[in-house]
C-alpha cells in the first residue's frame, strides 16, 4: 500500500513541476522581444506586414521604415513554409486587423517543414490556429505539448525567444560580404532549381485571395539571388510563371537585378548594404508605397 502511495506522490510531484516550469517557461516567451512574442502580445500593429522565410529578412525593416514612412512587422523565418506563414498571417488580420499592404517572397513556397512547424509548439498557448497546424503535420508533438508544458519549449523557436527576450530583432539580416571561396566555387555549382510545392501554391493562392477581399495591397516579389548563382538556376521564370497563374498577381522579379558582389552574403542573400539598394529598386518600382 505505501508503494501506491509513493508512486501517486512521485507522479503529482511531476505534474506539479512539469506545470510550474512550463508556466515560467510560457512567461519567458511572452515577455520576449523576439517578433512572434510581441505579435501575440499586442505589439505588432504596423501599416506593412513583411512575409518569407530566410530571404524575407532581406525587407531590413529600420531603413524601409525610413525610406518609405511606414511602420512594418516581418514574420519572416529561415525556411519557413507557406502554411506557417499562413496560420500566422492570419493570427496577425485576427489581432490587428488588415494592414495596408503585404509584401511576400514567393520562395517560401518551396518546401514543407513539418521540423520547424513544431518548433513553434511554444506559441500554441496563444494561438489555436498553430494547434492545429502542429497536429496536422505532427501529431505527436503537439500532444506531447498537451501532456507537457515544458516539452512545448524544447526547440529552436523557443531558444530564439530567449535570445531576443531583452532585444529587438528588427535588424535580423546578414551582415557580412560573400566569401572568396563561394565567389569561386559558384563556377562548379551545378544547375540549381528552385522547386515550388503545388500544396504551398494553394495556400499563398487562398491568402492572397482573403487579404486582398480584405482591402490589402498584396505585393509578390523574388528577392536577389547573387547573379553569377542566379544565372544557373534552371526554372527562376517558370517558376515565376506558376506563382503568377495561381495567385493571378504580378510577381515583381529581382532574382537578377543586383549584380555587386559587396552586396551579398552568401548565394541566396543579401546583406544589409544590399538590402538599401533592394529597397530602393521596390520603391521605384511601385511594391513600396
Amino acid at each position: 500500500m505505501k508503494n501506491i502511495y509513493w508512486i501517486l506522490a512521485f507522479f503529482l510531484l511531476t505534474f506539479t513541476g512539469d506545470r510550474i516550469g512550463g508556466w515560467m517557461l510560457e512567461s519567458l516567451v511572452e515577455n520576449s522581444q523576439f517578433r512572434y512574442s510581441r505579435m501575440y502580445r499586442g505589439e505588432a500593429k504596423a501599416d506593412m506586414l513583411l512575409v518569407g522565410n530566410s530571404r524575407g529578412l532581406s525587407f531590413y525593416q529600420p531603413y524601409m521604415e525610413e525610406f518609405t514612412g511606414k511602420s512594418t512587422f516581418n514574420l519572416s523565418y529561415s525556411a519557413m513554409p507557406m502554411n506557417l506563414a499562413d496560420a500566422l498571417v492570419r493570427d496577425y488580420i485576427d489581432q490587428y486587423g488588415a494592414p495596408e499592404y503585404m509584401v511576400v517572397d514567393v520562395t517560401l513556397c518551396d518546401r514543407l517543414n513539418p521540423q520547424l512547424i513544431a518548433g513553434f509548439n511554444c506559441y500554441t498557448p496563444f494561438s489555436k490556429r498553430l494547434s492545429e497546424l502542429i497536429y496536422e503535420t505532427s501529431p505527436k508533438v503537439q500532444i506531447g505539448g498537451q501532456v507537457s508544458h515544458l516539452f512545448r519549449n524544447n526547440g529552436e523557436i523557443f531558444q530564439r525567444a530567449l535570445y531576443y527576450y531583452n532585444r529587438l530583432d528588427e535588424d535580423w539580416l546578414l551582415n557580412r560580404e560573400i566569401s572568396t571561396r563561394l565567389k569561386s566555387d559558384v563556377a562548379s555549382v551545378e544547375a540549381p532549381t528552385v522547386e515550388l510545392v503545388p500544396e504551398m501554391v494553394e495556400a499563398l493562392s487562398r491568402l492572397v485571395s482573403d487579404a486582398q477581399s480584405m482591402g490589402v495591397k498584396v505585393r509578390l516579389v523574388v528577392s536577389p539571388y547573387y547573379l553569377p548563382f542566379a544565372q544557373k538556376i534552371q526554372n527562376l521564370d517558370e517558376m515565376v510563371a506558376q506563382v503568377e497563374a495561381a495567385t493571378g498577381l504580378e510577381v515583381f522579379d529581382y532574382s537578377r537585378a543586383m549584380d555587386r558582389d559587396v552586396e551579398f552574403g552568401d548565394y541566396q542573400h543579401i546583406n544589409v548594404k544590399g538590402s538599401k539598394t533592394f529597397i530602393s529598386l521596390l520603391k521605384h518600382d511601385g511594391v513600396l508605397p
